[in-house]
Parts: structure tokens; sequence; C-alpha cells
């Protein structure tokens, strides 16, 4: 089969699954079998590499047969390449498998001001990237950014392109394929996905900017993944992302997580969403400028400036981003007490003085356990440029690395022998849904 009939296939199972339940099962066809063992493997190698044939046979319980075939199609469709020549007393000494890293994604992270445009291997390491002043409207913005992504596949004629992940300021509708809240970037309600696709001819994938760094943080971080985890994004606005039970939370509308627009005082400042006092208005990087303005006759400088003067010791800078770490942590009390995560990630600039803020805001979050131990506090793995930029890469690879379908008898038990090596995402896709013998 080919590559291109595959990723078809892929994308419509992906887009029109639904969770099972045990008064709603079917029989897995030799198809979803088969689409669900090359996920398997697929990501056996992404997680491993370079890794032989042998041990992805034994890592994931699948028969020695099986493994090769799924690795000959993965190599004609350019997936995975040879690698090195291992190294064995005696035998056939066994070659290696790696991801080609040839294969590219686009990702686009929009911000309200400036938008930056790159292109990642799938091992999420980034060849290039531009930064463009985002448009005043969602027209200008699709016309801007097919044009500029355009001109970057052309200039990387020796890469294939495997699809476009955006991650959004706001709240994008999966059933309505729009993105439906996004105040802080003051568009309309907008559909950004099919402009582009109609222009570079491309698949897109969209996820709201804090659900995508949760999705950073489970496929590329080194770091033992926790099943029930809050993202936190602290930027122009504040957004949460929910990962509960190992399984991302959307939420009706895609709207889970918008904590940042909860008011904690009905007579504080007017957010960008409308209301008053709400969260992101004490704990935004907006909020700590205001705090310095208020200290200053001057205009003041802009986010990054403010931390650099931090650094240097400047008495108002340190003095704005304390309050700005108390208004975070003031927020992480409802946050804590609601959901009760293992961990707490941060995404942010404000992350670069960690040492300063990242007490203030644990303590805060100690303070809010009602019961047993305060879950751990960490700003991401990723660099905070970079980590929106890593979460739209996942969007698009999490629709070939991982499971979509139902399945049953030995497929089922070998898909749980190998489920440990499956990012958690991927593993809820497998494990939410029945399973017939």
């Amino acid at each position: 089969m080919g590559g291109e009939s595959w990723n078809a296939r892929r994308r419509q199972t992906c887009d029109s699954m639904q969770p099972m339940t045990f008064t709603h099962s079917e029989v897995a066809t030799s198809g979803t079998a088969r689409d669900i063992n090359r996920g398997i493997v697929l990501n056996l190698i992404r997680r491993r590499q370079p890794i032989s044939r042998a041990d992805l046979a034994r890592i994931s319980g699948l028969q020695r047969s099986t493994v090769s075939l799924i690795t000959e199609q993965l190599i004609r469709e350019k997936w995975v390449i040879y690698g090195s020549t291992g190294r064995l007393p005696r035998g056939r000494r066994p070659t290696f498998l790696q991801l080609n890293d040839r294969r590219a994604i686009l990702v686009v992270d929009l911000r309200p001001t400036t938008t930056t445009i790159a292109v990642s291997d799938v091992n999420g390491r980034f060849l290039s990237q531009e930064g463009v002043p985002t448009p005043p409207d969602p027209h200008k913005g699709a016309t801007k950014f097919s044009e500029k992504i355009r001109r970057m596949i052309a200039s990387h004629p020796d890469l294939v392109f495997e699809g476009i992940g955006i991650s959004v300021p706001g709240r994008f509708d999966a059933s309505r394929q729009r993105v439906i809240f996004a105040p802080n970037l003051k568009w309309p309600e907008f559909d950004l996905r099919g402009p582009l696709e109609k222009a570079t001819g491309l698949h897109v994938e969209l996820e709201n900017a804090a659900n995508a760094c949760v999705l950073a943080e489970v496929w590329f971080g080194h770091m033992e993944k926790p099943r029930d985890m809050v993202v936190v994004t602290v930027s122009e606005g504040v957004g949460v992302g929910i990962f509960v039970n190992g399984l991302l939370a959307r939420g009706l509308n895609g709207m889970a997580g918008e904590f940042g627009h909860v008011p904690l005082d009905l007579s504080g400042p007017r957010c960008s969403c409308g209301r008053q006092g709400c969260w992101e208005v004490y704990a935004s990087d907006r909020a700590a400028l205001r705090y310095y303005h208020e200290s200053t006759s001057s205009n003041g400088p802009n986010f990054r400036d403010l931390l650099l003067l931090a650094e240097g010791g400047d008495t108002l800078a340190t003095k704005a981003l304390d309050r700005m770490a108390h208004g975070i942590g003031r927020g992480m009390r409802m946050v804590i007490t609601g959901l009760s995560p293992e961990e707490v990630v941060f995404v942010g600039e404000f992350t670069r003085l960690w040492d300063r803020m990242g007490p203030v805001i644990e303590a805060e979050v100690a303070a809010s356990v009602l019961v047993g131990k305060a879950p751990r506090v960490r700003p991401a793995a990723a660099e905070p440029s970079v980590a929106r930029l890593r979460g739209a890469v996942a969007l698009v690879l999490q629709k070939h690395f991982g499971p979509a379908a139902p399945m049953r008898g030995r497929d089922a038990a070998n898909a749980r022998r190998a489920m440990s090596e499956l990012p958690a995402v991927g593993r809820t896709k497998v494990r939410r849904m029945t399973l017939r013998t």
C-alpha cells in the first residue's frame, strides 16, 4: 500500500474516531489491526532509535515476520531509513533502523504580535524558522501564512513534508473546525485550516497553545510522564492544558482549561475577554508590564526587556515580576484544588527567572493542597521560545505514531505488551476503546 493512500485512510480514521463503550463495540478488521501494529512499531523506532528488527519484535511482542513487513513498508514510504550495522559475537550483524530526518513538518506558533513559522524534522529538531508580524484579521493571516509556508517548502527541496501543525492563542472547536475564542488575538471566529489546506495541499492540524504544550511534554519530554498533569502557559494571557488519566481534556466546544478567564476580583482591571478581574490580568506578561508602568512615568520596556532589567538588579522590574509571581500563584489555588494534578509544568518567558519566581509559585501550589503531598512544579523541558512549536510538531506526529482504532485477540495482547513504550496520548486512544475477544 502506498504512503499517500495510507495517509488518507489514517486521517479519515483519526478524524472520525469516537470513544467506544462497553455497550458499543465493533469487531476490528485486519486493516485496523495493521494500522495499530504499524503505529506501535513506528513509535518504538522513534523512542528507541537506532533499533534492530529483532529488538522491535522482542519489545512489541509482534512476530518477526510482522515486524519485517511493517518496517519494509515504512522504509518504502520514507518514514524509516537504515542506519548503522550492529556487532554481535556470532551470527548475522543486525542493521539498525531510525526515523528519516528528511521527513518534515511545518509548524506555526500564532501569537497576537508576531507569528513564528518553522520547519522541523520528525525528531522535533528545527531546521529553519522565521517570524512574521501577525496580520490584523484571519483572512489576511491565511494569505500571509500560506505565502510564507510555500516559500519555506521551496527552500527545502530535499524534504518530504507531512503536514502543518498550528498552535493558536485560543480555543479550537474540532467539531466545527473553527477557532472560536481568541480574545488576545482580537480576531473573530475563524477557519484557518481550510484556507491553508487549499493553498498548500498539506493536511493542517490546529490546537490551543496550552494543549499543544501538553503534547510537547508528552512527546518530547525525557522525564517519566504522569497520568495527571496540567501545563500552564503564561504570555499575553494565561492558558491551562489539562492531561487527566493519560488523556488530553478538551471539553465542550474545546473550551476546557480556560482558567485564565475566571474572575478573581469582579472589580479588578478589565480583561481582553470583556470581563473584569480575570486571573490573567494579574498573572500574564501584560500584567507584569502594567505593574512596572504603575511605578514609573516612562513608557517602559517590553516583557523580555523587563526580564533583563530584573536580571540586572532593577528594583522596579523585580517588584513587578514578584507581583506577577504572586498573581500566578493566586490563580493556581483553583487549578490545584479543582484538578489535583501529579505535576504542574509552566511555559513562558518568565521561567527564565525561575530561580526567583518559581519558589513563590511553588509555595502557593503547596498551600492549595488539601490532602497528601504537593504536586511537582517545574518549568517546561523545552525552551520557552520553542515549547509551542514542538507541540505543533506533535499535533501532526500523533496522527501516525499512536494507535487510532480498536483491536482484539492476539493483536490486543501484543499492543498491551508494547503499551509502555507509547506516549500516554497514544495509549489512551487504545485503552478507551472496547476490546472484543
